[in-house]
């Protein structure tokens, strides 16, 4: 194409020198002279609009390249953004992984640790009550006497709201007493009444005057509860649960200030008999509380279904595990690694109240202060103390269930 052009240029310079010879009569050399002219100027516009024309074609395409590199980077930079968070998303993943593993397999093993205590507790148990020694038959013949004459006293030892120290609740201890008014050792009764299969009687005792108890303080308009300990075997006594659990049905009114406490370890193991016992006394409205839990790796969920709404841990063993980073942490729908500030919170969400118990001195209430755990118990805040004896004559129970409750011992 350019090679035509200049053709026509070298025609167009031809013609004018022509032109200048024949019609113009300017003269062989200035006719010549005046076609290359011609040429030369034709040809050099043609390579000024050329150039011009390809230099626009050339920025165009380098800013159509620049473009296109900042378009990449900026891609790079979306990739790069997108890849850091995978790579942190999975990172995090791979640890509460790792951290809910570690949690089960502490879990299984404190659950085993439980399962053979708990056999070689019976097991010895078993073997030891084939032979009772004298002194162990003096001890039953008390147990046995003080129920039949109803010697059976409630001592209450108040559980407060922190930090307020408010008293919300107390904890009732059973006590027995002898004709002469000294007091059957805690360790000495409950040893007896597990052999002789007494415990059901007892927790009747035990559980009428928690019931009288609440009664009286409800006539004073204060909103107190009360915790009522409860043994395992009692709520697996075809004999005095019915008993028990008719007179919570005569009671019901009360559910909301009578708490049933029983121990964690007894919890865990705990028959199909008791799970279904337990259903009943739920049913009614009545709430448990399990104590002396080992640590805080319990399964929420599982609790919040059976119709525990209290957990009670030693204050000093549940300071050493909440501040520690790597200590247990409740089973719970929260799929990530729950900080010791937060372990309180996780209860309350599945309707469970923490309450540090033991709580011996100052130090230890302003450390458990700090995890905001909603109640305290222990001879800080104040020790187990009889009920008043006007007090105690009021609630005790009458004559026909006395007789009712011994004449199955």
């Amino acid at each position: 194409m350019t090679f035509i052009l200049f053709l026509l240029y070298m025609a167009a310079g031809g013609a004018a020198g022509y032109a200048g010879a024949t019609v113009l009569e300017l003269g062989l050399p200035i006719s010549i002279g005046a076609g290359v002219l011609t040429t030369a100027v034709l040809s050099q516009i043609h390579v000024l609009v050329s150039n011009g024309s390809s230099k626009r074609e050339i920025d165009a395409r380098m800013q159509a390249i620049e473009k296109e590199n900042r378009d990449a980077e900026r891609r790079m930079d979306v990739i790069e953004a997108r890849t850091d968070v995978v790579e942190e998303t999975v990172k995090h993943e791979l640890t509460e992984r790792r951290d809910a593993l570690v949690s089960e397999m502490k879990q299984l093993e404190s659950l085993i640790d439980r399962l053979s205590h708990s056999f070689e507790t019976r097991l010895a148990e078993t073997s030891t009550n084939k032979i009772v020694a004298p002194q162990e038959d003096a001890i039953l013949r008390d147990v046995r006497d003080a129920l039949k004459d109803g010697r059976v006293d409630l001592h209450l030892q108040p559980i407060v709201s922190l930090p307020q120290r408010r008293v919300s609740f107390y904890e009732g201890f059973t006590r027995l007493r002898r004709p002469d008014g000294s007091l059957i050792l805690p360790a000495e009764f409950l040893d007896a009444g597990r052999r002789a299969n007494l415990m059901g009687q007892i927790d009747n005792f035990t559980l009428f005057r928690c019931v009288q108890i609440v009664r009286r303080l409800a006539e004073r308009d204060r909103r107190v509860g009360v915790f009522c300990n409860i043994a395992a075997s009692s709520l697996e006594d075809s004999t005095f649960f019915p008993m028990f659990l008719e007179f919570m049905t005569e009671n019901r009114d009360l559910s909301g200030a009578v708490i049933f406490e029983i121990r964690a370890d007894r919890f865990e193991t705990r028959s199909r008999t008791m799970r279904d016992n337990m259903d009943k006394l739920t049913a009614l409205g009545f709430r448990f509380s399990i104590d002396h839990a080992p640590d805080l790796g319990l399964d929420l969920p599982r609790l919040q279904s059976a119709g525990v709404r209290f957990v009670k841990m030693n204050g000093g063993a549940l300071i050493d595990q909440l501040r520690d980073p790597a200590g247990p942490r409740p089973v719970s729908s929260i799929n990530r690694r729950v900080d010791g500030e937060e372990v309180s919170a996780v209860f309350s969400r599945y309707g469970i109240t923490m309450v540090a118990e033991k709580m011996e001195d100052e130090a230890s209430v302003v450390e458990i202060l700090e995890y905001e755990i909603p109640y305290g118990q222990g001879h800080v805040f104040g020790a187990p103390r009889p009920i008043k004896a006007s007090l105690m004559e009021e609630t005790a129970p009458p004559r026909e269930m006395v007789q009712r409750l011994t004449n199955f011992g």
